[in-house]
């Protein structure tokens, strides 16, 4: 059922809408390859930025198979930021998000995650693109307050803090911070929230950016996995609204942005402060070539 899952996403993907056979032809020699010789491979990304991928690194390997694994939000980073805002991309994972942000557009990157060894292969990310001056890395989590919390380790792009009573395998303790305290003398433009349900903690400690005017947009997961924490994504999502975002679609081959009447609850959604700003920008911004695609 994964291999038909996948497959699926392969097929379905925007950018492999005119070249189906060329992403089957990439997703059978990455199979095959992979297992004759396993260890990190540095793949092509956006415009002469590269990846390095490993054989189980799910999210990385879909931007083998169709160039940019989430289309809209990838392409939503290209567009919207310039190189003199400042991203925060929190649940970082392997780097993805943070090099299109700093390689691709050159603009400043805290890049946080919070797993030892995902954050390696950050770090690996960050040198093999030679954008170590654009990026502050920082391996630790985010939450409401200062203090330590325990993660799942062994769970690829879903490591997340441990509920109560949770049952898991492997589990590390992790130090963690405020958004507001670490972005201080960074306030952002963009923030990208990734951290599989624990969203609500996070922004408990983020009052002071979302009411900075600095804040544009945000992309954010509202997809039930706060449940597991007894979170209400709603309320969430009213918060944000609250403070003059509103949820936005993102079409990026022909730049448009439009108003959405609900949050994305299947995976993530995009907010921005000023619809007619963020539209603005999204339509002047450079083209970014992603494989035979220039978007």
């Amino acid at each position: 059922m994964v291999l038909i899952d996948t497959l699926r996403f392969i097929l379905g993907h925007p950018l492999n809408k005119h070249n189906k056979l060329e992403s089957l032809l990439r997703f059978a020699r990455w199979q095959f390859g992979s297992r004759l010789f396993p260890g990190d491979v540095a793949i092509p990304f956006v415009n002469n930025f590269r990846l390095l991928v490993r054989p189980g690194m799910t999210g990385a390997t879909g931007n083998l198979y169709c160039g940019l694994h989430e289309f809209e939000d990838m392409a939503f980073v290209l567009h919207f930021l310039r190189d003199t805002d400042v991203f925060v991309d929190i649940g970082a994972n392997i780097g993805s998000y943070t090099v299109l942000a700093s390689g691709a557009v050159g603009a400043n990157t805290i890049a946080i995650e919070p797993i030892p060894s995902t954050y390696q292969h950050l770090i690996d990310n960050v040198n093999i693109n030679n954008i170590g001056d654009k990026v502050s890395p920082l391996n630790i989590g985010l939450g409401s307050h200062v203090g330590t919390l325990n993660f799942s380790s062994d769970q690829d792009t879903v490591n997340h803090v441990i509920a109560k009573n949770e049952k898991t395998g492997s589990m590390i303790e992790v130090a963690v911070d405020t958004l507001d305290h670490i972005v201080t003398n960074s306030p952002p433009t963009l923030i990208k929230i990734d951290v599989e349900g624990f969203e609500t903690e996070v922004f408990a400690g983020a009052a002071d950016t979302l009411s900075n005017s600095t804040l544009r947009g945000i992309i954010v997961e509202l997809n039930g996995s706060g449940a597991r924490y007894g979170f209400d994504e709603d309320a969430l999502h009213d918060l944000i609204i609250r403070h003059d975002f509103s949820p936005v679609c993102y079409q990026p081959f022909e730049r448009k942005l439009t108003q959405a009447e609900r949050r994305n609850s299947l995976g993530n959604t995009l907010y921005v402060r000023d619809f007619g700003a963020a539209a603005q920008r999204l339509e002047t911004s450079q083209p970014y070539n992603v494989g035979k695609h220039s978007i």
